[in-house]
């Protein structure tokens, strides 16, 4: 159960800023992908509260990780990011970028957030996941609890389900990651998944609904389907705000009424959004100094606990998590796969997707997934005369 907190919250934000004040006269420069114009109009002005002057663009200049880290990559100035996942930070560590370099950094905070850190260099920040909801009322199953095995068995469920409309995007991917989990195959020249997992991904478009909507929720808040995704941020607060607005609406949060979660064998993808500071040539060691204080009191426990109360998120601080929330929401409590190893290599799920994902985003888009107008939707591929080859290439 959420606390009531905001003002409470709002006290201890404000006195936590006065150790921070003497930040010296240096505007840092952000890159983030967690950016929407009500994100950073907070920040920005919690920051100067605080005695920093910071410079972040919102959605309508940079949108999604990708244009994020590339931003950064192109422009050289950038003093830190943050947001992004752990397919992005793995790949950012790794120095895949050629112009950006994560600096050396240990927050006070970093035993506090759990096993989402890199040691040393990116912490998290908040805890993010991907679920599959229905309706469990007579616009959904009428009683009928669903388990599956895997993500991909809802192509099989016999009930109707919302899938999204586009290749790119955060979600999307996770979603996508998510649907792939059981079909991983190291030898597969299909970017190391089984032609299977193909197949299956393409029926979920294929006999899915996609009307427009942004992912599945107000699909399923009107009734329009009985299983739908979502992202966990922001799920509950969604799901209130339509209670006056629709006229058969998601009953219930913390003890929903009529929906559930999907109880799946497997779990969930998770993804924690990191902080973490970027190695700027040119900066001096007091402006260095200055960076660190900034990501220092971001990843706080008063701060997440306000961001998390502002933006109904779930904070990695487990200080923080304990200021909002009385208990741990069910939607935070699913097993998490995506630090599980995969069979046949040493690497974690998250890792096996940072190495792949280029190339499941580029089979995709030369097969023709996840269409918006099913009315010319391609025709399925003939699976087994297929070039994987070039298909895993990006199309010139």
């Amino acid at each position: 159960m959420k606390k009531l907190l905001s003002v409470v919250l709002a006290l201890a934000l404000v006195l936590s800023l006065a150790s921070f004040a003497s930040a010296e006269d240096y505007t840092i420069r952000i890159y983030s992908n967690s950016n929407s114009p009500e994100r950073t109009n907070w920040l920005v002005n919690a920051a100067k509260e605080a005695g920093f002057t910071i410079k972040i663009d919102d959605n309508s200049v940079i949108s999604g990780d990708t244009a994020a880290v590339q931003a950064a990559n192109e422009n050289k100035d950038g003093d830190l990011i943050f947001g992004l996942n752990e397919t992005r930070w793995s790949q950012l560590i790794k120095g895949t970028y050629e112009n950006l370099s994560i600096l050396d950094w240990t927050p006070t905070w970093a035993d506090k957030v759990g096993d989402f850190k890199y040691d040393g260099k990116a912490y998290g920040l908040v805890i993010q996941n991907v679920l599959m909801l229905y309706r469990n009322d007579e616009l959904g199953t009428n009683g009928e609890a669903l388990h599956f095995a895997h993500w991909a068995d809802v192509i099989n469920s016999g009930y109707k389900w919302y899938r999204q409309g586009k290749v790119g995007g955060t979600t999307n991917a996770n979603i996508n990651s998510s649907m792939l989990y059981p079909f991983t195959d190291p030898t597969s020249p299909a970017g190391g998944i089984s032609v299977d997992g193909w197949k299956a991904l393409w029926a979920y478009c294929a006999n899915g609904n996609f009307t427009g909507d942004s992912y599945g929720l107000d699909p399923l808040i009107r009734g329009d389907v009985q299983v739908a995704t979502f992202y966990s941020s922001s799920l509950y607060g969604n799901i209130e705000a339509a209670e006056e607005t629709v006229d058969n609406p998601l009953r219930g949060t913390l003890e929903p009424e009529n929906w559930a979660l999907v109880d799946i064998d497997d779990g969930t993808y998770y993804i924690a959004e990191y902080v973490g500071i970027l190695d700027k040539a040119g900066r001096t060691e007091e402006q260095t100094e200055v960076v660190k204080a900034f990501a220092e009191w971001f990843g706080s426990a008063e701060t997440q606990a306000a961001w998390s109360d502002e933006f109904d998120s779930y904070p990695c601080n487990e200080e923080a998590a304990a200021e909002v929330f009385d208990e741990t929401p069910a939607i935070y409590t699913i097993k998490n796969f995506a630090l599980n190893t995969v069979e046949g290599t040493d690497l974690s799920y998250a890792e096996y997707v940072a190495a792949h994902n280029a190339e499941w985003t580029n089979i995709m888009t030369n097969l023709g997934f996840y269409w918006a107008d099913n009315a010319n939707a391609p025709a399925e591929p003939d699976w087994d005369n297929l070039d994987w080859a070039t298909l895993t290439q990006k199309a010139e």
